[in-house]
C-alpha cells in the first residue's frame, strides 16, 4: 500500500500499546489541563444540514473545546507521553522542537509548559498572529519560516527544525508527520468517542487531510467496528494529499485555509482506508466556516468550514436516518483577524461588500487622481539598495517588479526591521527574503470603489494600485492611503459623511 513517495506498510495501529479513557464517566477533578484533552462533544446540527436538503443526520466532533483549542491536543499530548515513557524527553533537560502549521505547536507548547519543556516551533510565516501570540504566551520560542518554501527546501519549516534538532543540545524532534502516535491517539481517542456517542452505528466520516493523522486513526479503528462507514478526506486545491492523482490538478499554489494540505505525503498518512476525497477551494470553505458560527453556535476554525463543505458534497448520497459525522478541527480564536473580520472577506471577494448609500463618494470608481504614483524596485536589487531608494522616493513603500514590470510585492522598512529583529534574516540575505508577498491590492482594469477601497483601509494601512496590460502583465501604477482618500473627500467640498 502506498504511504508517503514509497511503497512501505502502514503502523499495525491494532498492536501498538493503547491509551482509551473510560467514557461513560467524567473525573471530578484533573490533576492538570492535559488530562482535559479529549472527550469534547458530538452535537447534532440543525440549520446547515436542512438548508443544504441533506436527509441524513449530520453530527460535528467539537474539537476546538480541546484545552488548547484544537484536535492536534490530543497527538501532541501523546506524543510527550511516550517520549518520556522511551526516555527520549526528559522534563527539565530536553528541548521540543516540531515544524507546524500552529495547532500541533500550541498543543506541544501546553504540554511542554505544564511538564517543564523548553519547546521550539518552526512555524511557516502564512500563520495567524493568533496562532503565533497564543504560542508565545505559552512560552514557546517561535522560528518563521517562507510560507512558499517547499517541504523539501532547506528553508521551509520542516527543514529548518531538522536542522536545529541536531544544532541544539538535548533537542527532540518528535515530528508529527512520522510519527505512530499521531494516528494512534486518534485510533485510541477520537474514533472510540465516536463510536461511543452513536453507538458503533455510523455511516460517513468526514476529516480535513492535513497531516493525515487524524483521519488515517480515525479511519483504522471505526472500520473495525463499523465496516460499512465511509471514510471521506477533505484536502485543499494546492495540495496533493487526494486521490485519483488528477484531482489535484489545478494552479492554485497559497490557500487561506490553515493547518490542512501539504506538498508531500506524510508517514502518518494511509490513504487505503480512505474511501473518497474531495476537494475545496477558499471561496467555498471560508464562508462555511463563518455559516457555522453564524447558524450553529459553533466557534470554529477556517479548516472546520473546508471539512463541512465537504460533508455537504458527500453526505448527498446518504438517506434519512443515516448518520454523518464531521471533524471540526480548531477554534475561531486563531483566526479573529483573518476570516471572521468581514474586510477581510470582503478584500479576497468572498464576501459581498456593503452598500452605504449615505456617503457620496462610496461607489464611486478609483481613479488616478486618487492615489499617489508608486516607485518601482528591480527584484534583482540588494537590500541596502532598496534601503537607499526607499530613502531616496521619501515614500513607505517601494513596489517589487521583475525584468517584464509585474509586480512580485512590495518592500517596506518596517517589514525589513521585523524580519531582522524577529526572524532569521541579514542583510545579507537577497532581496526576496525582504520582501511582503501578502498585501492589499486592487486592479483599475476591475474598476474598483472607493467603498471597497475604504474597507480595505479598516484593516491595512494601505492599498497597491495595480493595472493589467495589454498580455496580462500586472504593474504597479499607484498606492493609497487613508490620507489619499481624506484629500479627494475634502477636495470635494463634501464631508466623509456625506452630510
Amino acid at each position: 500500500m502506498e504511504n508517503g513517495r514509497t511503497k512501505t506498510e502502514y503502523f499495525n495501529l491494532k498492536k501498538m500499546p493503547h491509551i482509551v479513557k473510560a467514557l461513560d464517566r467524567n473525573q471530578k477533578v484533573h490533576p492538570n489541563v492535559l488530562h482535559a484533552i479529549g472527550n469534547t462533544p458530538l452535537v447534532k446540527l440543525s440549520k446547515i444540514p436542512k438548508e443544504e436538503n441533506l436527509k441524513c443526520d449530520v453530527y460535528v466532533k467539537c474539537e476546538f473545546m480541546n484545552p488548547g483549542g484544537s484536535v492536534k491536543d490530543r497527538i501532541a499530548y501523546r506524543m510527550v507521553l511516550d517520549a518520556e515513557e522511551k526516555g527520549i524527553l526528559i522534563p527539565g533537560k530536553s528541548v521540543i522542537i516540531e515544524p507546524t502549521s500552529g495547532n500541533t505547536g500550541i498543543g506541544l507548547a501546553l504540554a511542554a509548559a505544564v511538564r517543564a519543556y523548553r519547546c521550539i516551533i518552526v512555524l511557516p510565516e502564512k500563520m495567524s498572529d493568533e496562532k503565533v501570540n497564543t504560542l508565545l504566551a505559552l512560552g514557546a520560542e517561535i522560528i518563521r519560516t517562507p510560507t512558499e518554501a517547499a517541504s523539501e527546501s532547506p528553508e521551509s519549516n520542516i527543514m529548518v527544525a531538522r536542522k536545529l534538532a541536531k544544532e541544539i543540545p538535548n533537542a527532540i524532534l518528535l515530528d508529527q508527520y512520522n510519527n505512530v502516535c499521531n494516528p494512534l491517539a486518534h485510533y485510541d481517542s477520537t474514533a472510540e468517542e465516536i463510536l461511543w456517542s452513536l453507538d458503533d452505528d455510523v455511516d460517513m466520516v468526514v476529516v480535513g487531510a492535513g497531516t493525515c493523522g487524524t483521519i488515517s486513526g480515525v479511519a483504522h479503528k471505526i472500520k473495525e467496528r463499523c465496516p460499512k462507514c465511509v471514510i471521506v478526506g477533505v484536502d485543499p486545491y494546492g495540495s496533493i494529499l487526494a486521490q485519483p492523482e488528477e484531482l489535484n490538478t489545478s494552479d492554485v499554489q497559497v490557500y487561506e485555509v490553515e493547518g490542512i494540505g501539504y506538498d508531500f505525503l506524510p508517514r502518518a498518512l494511509d490513504r487505503k482506508v480512505i474511501d473518497k476525497w474531495i476537494k475545496t477551494e477558499d471561496s467555498t470553505s471560508l464562508p462555511m466556516a463563518r455559516r457555522l458560527i453564524k447558524e450553529e453556535g459553533l466557534l470554529c476554525g477556517s479548516s472546520s468550514g473546508s471539512a463541512m463543505w465537504g460533508a455537504v458534497q458527500a453526505a448527498k448520497s446518504l438517506r434519512e436516518g443515516q448518520r454523518c459525522v464531521v471533524i471540526l478541527p480548531d477554534s475561531i480564536r486563531n483566526y479573529m483577524t483573518k476570516f471572521i473580520s468581514d474586510q477581510w472577506m470582503e478584500a479576497r471577494h468572498f464576501k459581498p461588500l456593503p452598500k452605504n448609500d449615505k456617503l457620496w463618494w462610496w461607489n464611486q470608481y478609483l481613479t488616478e487622481d486618487i492615489y499617489q504614483p508608486v516607485t518601482t524596485l528591480p527584484q534583482s536589487s540588494s537590500p541596502c539598495e532598496a534601503l537607499n531608494s526607499l530613502r531616496k522616493a521619501s515614500s513607505k513603500i517601494l513596489a517589487v517588479v521583475n525584468d517584464k514590470g509585474s509586480i512580485q510585492g512590495v518592500f517596506t522598512a518596517d517589514n525589513v526591521r521585523r524580519r531582522l529583529a524577529n526572524l532569521t534574516g541579514s542583510m545579507a540575505d537577497t532581496l526576496d527574503k525582504f520582501i511582503v508577498k501578502k498585501y492589499y491590492k486592487v486592479e483599475l482594469k476591475n474598476k474598483p470603489t472607493l467603498g471597497e477601497v475604504s474597507r480595505i483601509l479598516d484593516i491595512s494601512p494601505y492599498v497597491v494600485v495595480t493595472n493589467k496590460d495589454s498580455i496580462g502583465i500586472q504593474k504597479p501604477v499607484g498606492i493609497l492611503s487613508s490620507e489619499d482618500l481624506l484629500l479627494y473627500i475634502s477636495a470635494n467640498g463634501k464631508h466623509a459623511n456625506g452630510k
